[in-house]
């Protein structure tokens, strides 16, 4: 790992204890054992490093689910592949999870846009694939932009609950929590 790996590593696992606003770069250099000084040789600033977290999270994701939505498979069976995909992209790296859930919000103009838009678009992807479901009588008609807002509710939460070294791989995650959130989808 690179010292600016090690450097947004380390920020990452402060601003997910002690949040983005409350994280000083002394705080980030006491925790690394150098002077702040030190930091600006590998990083700009304290933004820089959320920048990196947020949008490179959010390209993982959006990944994730180019994998899926163009696939000549059922909508629950896309559905299915793109929740397993959102489990394991969080699943891979909880901390940055985490951070990039929570602390996005301190993002200044014109990055928090760029990442709201980049958010709304994944999660419309996913509405586009319900909306698909309903249209082929494969899901209930239901109100979408609740679907998916209830989808991204329950996922989204994993970085507070989910415990690595636990009995569950996220892949087995993934297909419980498909089965529970798709099951409601279906048409009877």
């Amino acid at each position: 790992m690179s010292r600016k790996e090690q450097v947004i590593r380390k920020a990452a696992e402060l601003f997910r204890e002690h949040g983005y606003s409350a994280t000083s770069m002394r705080d980030l250099a006491n925790a690394l054992g150098i002077e702040a000084a030190s930091l600006y040789s590998h990083i700009k600033s304290k933004e820089e490093i959320l920048q990196h977290l947020c949008f490179g999270m959010a390209a993982l994701f959006r990944q994730s689910i180019n994998e899926v939505e163009d696939a000549d498979i059922s909508f629950s069976h896309k559905l299915r592949l793109g929740i397993r995909g959102h489990i394991k992209v969080m699943a891979k790296d909880l901390t940055a999870s985490a951070v990039f859930m929570n602390e996005h919000r301190h993002l200044s103009q014109p990055h928090l846009r760029d990442f709201l838009l980049l958010r709304i678009n994944y999660i419309n992807r996913f509405k586009k694939i319900i909306d698909g479901g309903i249209m082929s009588g494969e899901f209930r008609k239901m109100d979408t932009k609740l679907a998916v807002m209830t989808l991204f509710s329950s996922l989204n939460w994993m970085p507070h609950w989910y415990d690595p070294s636990g009995i569950i791989n996220p892949s087995e995650l993934g297909d419980q929590l498909a089965d529970m959130l798709i099951d409601g989808l279906r048409s009877k």
